[in-house]
């Protein structure tokens, strides 16, 4: 070989080299296998609470599938607190953030968080709780299909009370969007009902509950005052429905009054067990994790991302709950 031809095979071996070391832990431009300097880039999660263990299964599973991808992760809690929540978004602005991923502490206020995100040229993705107000821009929203899981309820109330009829107390949460829609979904199937049936359901009493056990307590506890022939309880989560349940078993009407909760958290799926709690329709708050991070990596690829991933829930009772093998010691 002559000096012309060694040149040029010693040049392509290196350049094969070259495309080899960095074709490594690549995969359609995603690095599948980053070393522990590099990173694609912070995700800022502000979620509505870390207490609730529906969000933390949120946070954990983007925190897991973001780091796998090479992604800095930072999940926060908003602790129901607009403010704070706004604050958390300027901090993850200032941090030059790659993407911020919402679940609002109030789908009105969060709107001034956004669009300073959106100025900043950070994209937006919204999870459980959307934010549809008008100004802002969202990427995408992955979500429970609430308004379908409402629906669910309606019907396993209709259950409860179909044949008799009966007074409903609603413990909502009307700050979020997915609650509402929770309660239309929920309205709907009993005014259906009432439109074909003599037997009544009614609600006759909406009151907060915050989404949280202390506060669905003292709801239940007023509602009882004003309405000692209460019927049955449709609560927007498990803790407010775990709180009903408390305030029921105080003044002894825990066997008189039937809940329909929703989530599917462990304490309520096993609150379903124990014939405390009727029904749930349950979420998949770790889908819901997965697939924000897929969303946020397809949209960086330049890549069409659905404006809205609803992921259906699942009517979950005793007779499931009896073969669940997560409730099983």
């Amino acid at each position: 070989m002559n000096i012309n031809g060694l040149t040029k095979f010693l040049t392509l071996c290196l350049a094969s080299s070259v495309f080899f070391i960095s074709g490594c832990g690549q995969k359609d431009g995603i690095a599948t296998n980053p070393s522990k300097n590099e990173t694609r880039g912070l995700i800022g999660v502000s979620l509505l609470t870390l207490q609730n263990p529906f969000f933390k299964t949120i946070g954990d599973n983007i925190e897991a599938e973001a780091t796998k991808l090479g992604y800095t992760v930072e999940v926060v809690s908003g602790d129901q607190d607009a403010k704070k929540q706004y604050d958390q978004v300027q901090d993850f602005i200032v941090q030059k953030a790659s993407a911020i991923v919402l679940s609002p502490c109030d789908s009105k206020a969060v709107v001034t968080a956004i669009q300073a995100a959106n100025k900043a040229g950070i994209p937006v993705f919204t999870v459980d709780i959307p934010c549809n107000e008008p100004g802002v821009e969202i990427v995408s929203q992955i979500a429970t299909d609430n308004y379908l899981g409402g629906k669910m309820a309606g019907d396993a109330m209709v259950e409860i009370l179909g044949e008799t009829g009966g007074n409903v107390l609603v413990l909502d949460h009307n700050m979020v969007e997915s609650c509402q829609l929770r309660v239309k979904g929920f309205t709907e199937i009993l005014k259906k009902h009432n439109e074909s049936s003599d037997n009544k359901i009614e609600v006759v009493s909406t009151l907060p509950s915050g989404g949280a056990r202390d506060v669905g307590f003292k709801s239940t506890e007023d509602a009882l005052q004003s309405n000692p022939d209460l019927n049955a309880i449709f609560a927007i989560n498990d803790p407010s429905a775990l709180g009903a349940y408390a305030a029921l078993k105080k003044a002894g009407k825990e066997e008189q009054v039937k809940i329909v909760g929703f989530d599917g958290q462990p304490e309520g799926k096993k609150a379903i067990l124990e014939g405390k709690i009727y029904a749930d329709p349950i979420q998949f708050p770790d889908k819901m994790g997965v697939e924000v991070v897929n969303a946020i990596v397809s949209y960086s690829k330049g890549e069409e991302v659905a404006k809205e991933n609803l992921i259906p829930p699942s009517l979950y009772k005793k007779e499931d709950a009896q073969k669940d093998p997560l409730l099983k010691n």
